[in-house]
This record gives C-alpha cells, structure tokens and sequence, in this order.
C-alpha cells in the first residue's frame, strides 16, 4: 500500500470543509447544556448565569453548589446598568473581563472601572509589615468603591472574609458579591459567612471556585442586563 493510500487527513479538514462561526459554536454548546442538564429549580435568569458557568467548565456538578441570594440577579443588573465599579481580587479576572461587554450595558465602562490592588506597593508594603496576604490589604483599600460596587472573588478567601468582616462591622453594602474563590484553607468559611450575610451575592459552596468560574458570571450577568425591557 503506498504512503498516498495511508495517509489520514486531520479531523480539523472537516472543520475547514464545513466551517462554524464561534457564534454557531456557542449556540450549539448551549444547546448541548440544555439538553443534558438535570432538572434544577433556578429562575430563568439565574439559570443563564449557571449555564455559562457550566460552559466554562462543562462541570454539571457545579449545579449543586452554586447559591444565589434572592436579589442577586435584579441587584447585579441595576449596578451593571449604573456602570457601578467593579473590585476584583486578582489580576487575572480584571485581564478576564471582557469591556466589549461591559460597554454594551454601559458605555461608562472602560478598564478604569475595574480595580484591583494586590500589586499596589502599598499594599504589598503593608503585606510584608503585618504578614498576612496582600488580598486582605488590597480589598482594605477598596472599600470606598465598594458601597454599591460589585465585588468578585476567584482566588483569596482571606480577602472575602475581610470584605465580611466590613459588612457586618462598618455596614458595607455592596450591590453584589461573588464569592468563588479556590482552595483548601479558609475557603468554606469565607463563603458560609458570606451566603448568611443578606447581601446580594452568587457563590459556589465548598472548595471549587477560580477566576474563570468568577468572570463567567459577569459576563452572563451582562447578558442578562443588555437586554432592554
């Protein structure tokens, strides 16, 4: 048999034959999480929110852990709508958050509304002063913005429990809090807190979490805010 008859093309020749536009992609993947999706008891807009979750993992257990405060949803939208500032514990949801669609629910958003301090030098001189993780310092410093802000954690429980503490102690309120963040120390705690707090937030019991998981939300969020009613 010659070299020409063994030969197999790549799976990827069929793509190129019989192209899907990545909108065409994400239909069809939603499509797929409809399908396959076990009964659940989410609201429709709650579970547009689970769903992009789901697409960013493929993880269906998530379903099980996800919470919502019952004003989670309509409070994220009116601060969305508002161009209410958004805090993020890491760097890499601030990289993560998509502007194109924040702007399509308000042209005010822009990267000077997305904070985030942990590289600030001085936090990082506070960090090294006291011995405690920077996220704590850093979410210290963004408490003036967060009184009707969105605050979003994927990666620093220390950090959550600190924007609890600000809550049950300095009367924070902000108008949402996800609380995602990932691990193994202090993880639980952080989100037990927060889920008995009465503010509006979206969390993932247990240890799951992470940026992804945490951007996903606030770009279903955006969705969910563009539409006009």
């Amino acid at each position: 048999m010659s070299n020409a008859q063994n030969y197999k093309q790549a799976f990827i020749n069929d793509i190129l034959r019989n192209p899907l536009s990545p909108e065409r992609i994400e239909t069809l993947s939603m499509a797929c999480i409809e399908s396959e999706a076990p009964v659940h008891a989410f609201s429709n807009r709650e579970w547009t929110v689970v769903k992009r979750m789901i697409h960013t993992t493929t993880d269906f257990s998530l379903m099980g852990d996800v919470v919502f405060a019952p004003n989670a949803v309509d409070s994220a939208v009116a601060a969305l709508r508002t161009a209410s500032p958004i805090y993020t514990d890491s760097n890499m949801i601030r990289a993560g958050l998509s502007i194109s669609r924040l702007k399509r629910v308000n042209s005010k958003y822009g990267p000077a509304k997305i904070h985030c301090h942990v590289a600030d030098d001085d936090v990082a001189a506070r960090s090294k002063e006291f011995g405690l993780p920077r996220s704590l310092f850093a979410v210290k410093k963004a408490q003036p913005m967060l009184n009707g802000g969105i605050a979003v954690f994927g990666n620093a429980p220390v950090a959550l429990l600190e924007l609890n503490r600000m809550v049950i102690e300095d009367g924070l309120a902000p108008a949402l809090v996800i609380g995602m963040p990932v691990g193994f120390v202090h993880v639980v705690e952080s989100k037990e807190e927060l889920v008995s707090l009465g503010v509006p937030f979206i969390a993932i019991r247990g240890r799951r979490g992470g940026s992804p998981l945490a951007v996903s939300v606030i770009h279903a969020l955006c969705s969910i805010a563009a539409i006009k009613y």
